[in-house]
């Protein structure tokens, strides 16, 4: 009596296992928040925009984009940390807020390898540096000779908050240079760019996304990049290395980082929409005509990369003697 009632229970485990594995093959079900911890308009709002479109139609759901700006990105950062773990909350992760803000910030929130895994890559994009077009010097070098020339810190730089990559080109372009600046952090990109181009800063590193209408406006003046080659669409502005700062140079990623305890099923599933949204031929042409490139990394070498990222902001941060509380 007692094995003839336990037949049913066992006959009963390939049916429940069945029906664990169509539940993570259903994922998702609903609605995507891709959490971008920065304001509306700078680069990691346009870029997530761009491809949430293409990998909500591969995924059969839509991907909103939430805008949760402050503290440099910890603020929209900490709260995906602290999200259900179920895939419907994801974080659109910064080398600030995955990279610098840990080594930054001792009394930080959330950890970024411990509290989050890697989905997939996003970008890598180069940064511009650049000034009021009424300012002024009108090379690099005349920047730096005007900068030297007056008392440390009375030069200024805007950046879209403390820890992010605009800010730590800037550091990295003071080490290589010597010149003292004093950086004024906002909370995304398009308010610092509004009191660059009202004169309130000197200048700021940023993305060709965010200050290409203000280029073409003739508001804004770029002096150098910060990638390795020259943007195609900017062939008269010279890189950190040709102007002989090759210490300067640096390049900025973006990705997709969801709660640590997120299934691998959910997790690999939102990997394979990433992968479909940043292979729209749509979405690579304009990638390309800003500057950025396709970060296609997933997985185990994804957390590596990260934690190398973080060992090389953590040499910067020493040497520059920068604190954020």
């Amino acid at each position: 009596m007692g094995a003839f009632a336990r037949r049913p229970v066992l006959a009963a485990l390939p049916i429940l296992a069945m029906a664990g594995r169509a539940r993570a093959q259903a994922f998702p079900a609903r609605t995507i928040a891709w959490v971008v911890p920065f304001t509306p308009g700078g680069i990691t709002d346009t870029s997530a925009r761009l491809v949430a479109q293409p990998m909500g139609g591969f995924l059969g759901q839509q991907v909103i984009i939430e805008n949760r700006p402050g503290a440099g990105g910890a603020i929209g950062t900490e709260a995906v940390a602290r999200a259900n773990p179920d895939g419907y909350t994801v974080l659109y992760g910064t080398q600030g807020t995955m990279a610098t803000n840990p080594v930054l910030y001792r009394n930080l929130r959330y950890d970024a390898l411990r509290d989050f895994v890697p989905v997939h890559g996003l970008t890598q994009t180069p940064l511009l540096l650049v000034c009021n077009a009424e300012r002024p010097w009108r090379t690099l070098a005349e920047f730096i000779a005007f900068a030297k020339s007056k008392p440390a810190g009375e030069v200024t730089y805007a950046t879209s908050g403390i820890g992010t990559g605009t800010h730590m080109a800037g550091e990295l372009f003071q080490l290589a240079t010597g010149v003292k600046m004093t950086q004024v952090p906002y909370t995304g990109s398009a308010p610092a760019l509004n009191d660059l181009v009202a004169g309130r800063t000197d200048i700021m590193f940023d993305y060709v996304v965010s200050t290409r209408a203000y280029l073409q406006g003739g508001k804004l003046r770029p002096l150098a990049m910060t990638g390795p080659e020259r943007f195609a669409t900017l062939p008269d502005v010279p890189t950190m290395a040709q102007a002989g700062l090759p210490e300067a140079e640096t390049v900025s990623w973006s990705a997709m980082m969801a709660p640590a305890a997120t299934p691998a099923a959910v997790v690999a599933r939102l990997a394979e929409g990433m992968r479909a949204g940043l292979t729209e031929p749509r979405v690579v042409q304009t990638l390309t005509e800003t500057g950025s490139t396709p970060l296609m990394m997933s997985g185990e070498s994804f957390r590596r990369f990260v934690a190398e990222d973080i060992a090389r902001w953590r040499q910067v941060v020493e040497r520059a003697g920068v604190t954020a509380g």
